[in-house]
């Protein structure tokens, strides 16, 4: 499976006593899908699948198949403590239409990479699907290391992965040693860098809310290769990507935007609490200073551009 352009991770809306808003879910992702959003991740920590019952989550990709109705592929995630618990999510997943499965490390355990491999080559085997995997060492303890990589990328399901470690040569590594591996952006402070490296797809957290200033930073750098105007989209966009990569409230932030372009959100599920005014402010302010000036780097005429260089 080839990984192309934005895939958005959709939050799960909350009702005032943390239950599921399902009609607000659907509203979510027929928003993204009008916003031109290429792909969509179901059931993953940006929708705080932690947080969601074993069969709210299977819930989840089966209606949320019926809703996206083949407009785009979706990924499910599928990550869960003990393999085989791993493995019956990806099953259901693949039983209710998913094009593919998000794998990320199982939190805690914190396995060696013979260890890891045996465990993702488990869930392929269980499922079939295509796999991206999700280097995330700072949610589950350990990472995706060179051994793990060596091993399950002569299987080709293993298509992608999404490195959000935010550590740059973990980018240059993957370009360098695993080129037959799709790199896909998963830290969406670094975008920028990901696109200059070759990666063709993001899993952008930020397009629940960004989408269309995320698409226009894709299609600059990836599809026009401008990365002079990419830099400039790029610089706009920072202190909104940094507000959520850094201010430590990463779902209340995601949910807050989604508040703000008039998006059904709600709170997020315990163990996490809302944010607090000041981070919202913040946030608030980033978000409006940037569409702003993307609004207006996307209004000039090329010899304007030119001169702005």
């Amino acid at each position: 499976m080839q990984f192309e352009g934005i895939y958005t991770p959709v939050i799960t809306p909350m009702g005032p006593e943390r239950e599921i808003d399902e009609k607000g879910w659907v509203e979510v992702i027929e928003h993204l899908l009008g916003q031109g959003m290429h792909g969509l991740v179901l059931g993953g920590t940006t929708g705080e699948n932690y947080a969601l019952t074993p069969e709210e989550r299977v819930r989840q990709f089966q209606y949320g198949h019926e809703v996206i109705g083949g407009r785009v592929p979706w990924v499910a995630g599928v990550n869960d403590i003990r393999t085989e618990d791993v493995s019956a999510f990806a099953v259901a997943a693949r039983e209710a239409g998913a094009s593919a499965i998000l794998l990320a490390v199982p939190p805690y355990s914190i396995p060696n990479d013979k260890e890891l491999a045996q465990h993702a080559l488990a869930v392929d085997k269980a499922c079939g699907l295509p796999v991206m995997l999700y280097n995330f060492p700072g949610r589950s303890g350990t990472e995706f290391g060179q051994e793990f990589l060596d091993r399950v990328s002569r299987n080709s399901n293993f298509a992608a992965i999404k490195e959000s470690s935010g550590d740059i040569h973990r980018i240059h590594m993957i370009a360098r040693e695993f080129p037959h591996l799709q790199l896909s952006c998963g830290a969406d402070d670094q975008a920028l860098e990901f696109f200059v490296w070759g990666a063709r797809s993001w899993v952008c957290a930020a397009g629940n809310f960004l989408g269309a200033e995320c698409i226009a930073l894709y299609e600059t750098c990836v599809l026009q290769e401008d990365f002079a105007k990419g830099r400039r989209l790029m610089k706009a966009l920072l202190p909104v990507m940094t507000v959520l990569e850094q201010g430590g409230k990463f779902a209340q932030c995601v949910k807050y935007g989604c508040e703000m372009e008039g998006l059904p959100a709600g709170t997020v599920r315990l163990p996490l609490r809302p944010m607090k005014k000041e981070l919202k402010r913040k946030l608030r302010d980033a978000v409006l200073t940037a569409r702003k000036t993307v609004k207006g780097i996307l209004a000039e005429k090329p010899e304007s551009a030119n001169t702005a260089k």
